[in-house]
């Protein structure tokens, strides 16, 4: 099956009136800060996994197709769980009850098209609190026959939740007899992001070959422990910032990942900037974690 393409994603939006271009997930004119520091950072299809990968809401909406019951194009909510087979499709766990359920159940295998939309939210309160979308644009189908097992075993090793469980006994009901849950697999074509790094277009096939950040699991639970237990220690990094300097100002850690740490410093006197701190190498697990961390504060007391 060939993959489809020229589905609009709204990536980045320009103004009518301007040549700049407005970031997708800035939350008011100031817009999200971007690093002025060039710094190690994910790939684009490593971040986009990692956001399918994540806790981040997502929502989907299938582009022009109409439920027997509405009248305007529709979403459909949110999906229970999601992840990525190692060919780069996404797998969605959605209720039966679901316009896209209902949608797919009838639609022939190359006929809906959907957009998944995943929006990335500081877990903890800072100003422009969006981090980033992504926008995952292709053709939706039912999972169905021998693949059920193996999409039900990979959506239950990233999310093992109880919705999964009689997935085996729902396979192949008629839309009289809709299961409670119905996996549903979208064959990515379009890939767009936009978040803190910039706004790009990824290779559906580089999605398929990166994986998810380590931390992707942990990342909220660290970085709210950081601000509750350690502010005082996120506010001294700013010594390692030099000449440009943070003092009098709040320092807030925004957003981890293998390769470092992002602070947001803001001030009443001064617009907000983000800093990005390396890590000495990439951490793989919460060990190497605290040993970067450890390392930053050290440099930072000196």
């Amino acid at each position: 099956m060939s993959r489809p393409h020229g589905i609009p994603l709204p990536s980045a939006q320009r103004s009518p009136d301007s040549d700049e271009t407005e970031s997708a997930c800035a939350d008011d004119k100031q817009g999200q800060p971007r690093p002025r520091e060039g710094v190690r950072q994910l790939t684009g299809a490593e971040r986009v996994r990692t956001l399918v990968e994540s806790n981040a809401s997502v929502s989907l909406t299938l582009i022009g197709a109409r439920d027997s019951h509405e009248h305007e194009e529709f979403g459909t909510g949110m999906p229970a769980a999601r992840t990525v087979t190692p060919d780069g499709d996404v797998i969605l766990l959605v209720s039966g009850e679901s316009a896209a359920a209902r949608a797919a159940a009838h639609a022939q295998d190359d006929d809906l098209t959907a957009v998944i939309e995943i929006t990335d939210v500081a877990p903890v309160s800072v100003p422009h609190r969006i981090r980033g979308r992504a926008w995952l644009a292709g053709w939706l189908t039912p999972v169905r026959g021998d693949d059920r097992a193996a999409c039900a075993a990979l959506l239950a090793e990233r999310h093992p939740v109880g919705e999964l469980l009689g997935l085996s006994e729902a396979s192949d009901l008629p839309y009289s007899a809709r299961p409670a849950w119905m996996m549903l697999r979208l064959e990515v074509g379009e890939i767009s992001v936009d978040d803190l790094w910039g706004a790009e277009h990824v290779d559906p096939e580089d999605l398929a070959a990166a994986e998810p950040d380590p931390m992707v699991a942990h990342e909220s639970e660290l970085l709210q422990h950081l601000h509750a237990a350690h502010g005082d220690r996120i506010g001294e990094l700013c010594g390692l910032l030099g000449p440009r300097g943070a003092r009098g100002m709040s320092a807030v850690p925004l957003s981890l990942d293998r390769l470092g740490l992002r602070v947001r410093f803001t001030g009443a006197a001064a617009s907000s900037f983000d800093a990005r701190f390396d890590f000495p190498e990439p951490v793989t697990d919460i060990c190497g974690l605290r040993r970067a961390m450890h390392t930053l504060f050290s440099a930072a007391s000196h």
